[in-house]
């Protein structure tokens, strides 16, 4: 990794910045929409991802990340709705009028939850990424440097971590490890071109770990409509099925990863 100079620590938080300001305009965006806002939520909880990893870098993991997180939870509603039904279609099971009415109940809940959120909550949420800004823009310049060196390095190893220790058993293992990837990823973004390279594979192995993370979701929404193993247990033989086919392709390529670094 090339050592990261002052200069390097100023434009990082200059692009941070102009990420908060472009959060803040995407919420506003909602209020303008006349259609579906599944897609704009999705953007805006994608860039909300990717800053708090920029703020990990600049150790504001407890002041700033926390008002962007809030704001996904928020707004969690319409994405939701679309990754399970995204996610159904991948499962593909084939079981009758069992599979037909979680597939018309699904496709309804994902129209309704695609209206936009009301302008109070909306308002609320661009504070939330004004008060997160303030944070980083209220940061003295001779600490960025030391910051983000340490920042950097705290992100790093919190993705070695968590993805080394997995393996097929604990939800909560694999939830932790796409946070942690997802937060490295979204930082790596902020710094200048060229001064950290991103291994490809880590993408790809994000998108699986949001895969695994969806059937996840699609399972809770499951079990809480009623859907349970013992009422539809070919359903969940087959749900067994397809995330052990994700977890054994997450777990060989975080091994792949792990063999080319030491190599």
């Amino acid at each position: 990794m090339n050592l990261l100079t002052l200069e390097d620590a100023e434009l990082t938080r200059l692009q941070l910045v102009v990420g908060c300001q472009r959060m803040e305009q995407l919420l506003s965006g909602l209020l303008d929409s006349r259609g579906r806002v599944a897609e704009k939520v999705h953007a805006i909880r994608k860039l909300g991802k990717a800053l708090r990893g920029g703020f990990v870098l600049f150790r504001l993991g407890n002041h700033s990340s926390p008002e962007i997180q809030v704001i996904g939870r928020m707004l969690s509603g319409p994405r939701d709705a679309v990754s399970r039904m995204s996610t159904w279609g991948k499962v593909a099971w084939e079981g009758g009028s069992e599979s037909a009415a979680i597939g018309a109940l699904l496709a309804q809940q994902t129209r309704s939850a695609a209206r936009r959120p009301p302008p109070e909550t909306v308002a609320w949420c661009i504070e939330r990424v004004a008060a997160a800004r303030k944070h980083l823009e209220d940061l003295p310049a001779g600490a960025l440097e030391n910051r983000i060196a340490h920042g950097l390095g705290k992100l790093e190893k919190r993705v070695i971590k968590r993805c080394r220790g997995l393996d097929h058993s604990d939800i909560e293992e694999f939830h932790d490890a796409r946070k942690a990837l997802k937060a490295y990823t979204g930082a790596i973004g902020f710094l200048p071109s060229g001064r950290v390279q991103l291994d490809p594979k880590l993408a790809a192995l994000a998108e699986l770990l949001g895969d695994e993370n969806d059937l996840a979701t699609l399972s809770n929404w499951l079990l809480s409509h009623g859907f349970t193993e013992a009422f539809v247990s070919e359903l969940w033989d087959k749900l067994e099925e397809f995330r052990n086919r994700l977890r054994t392709e997450i777990i060989r390529d975080i091994s792949l990863l792990i063999e080319s670094g030491e190599g």
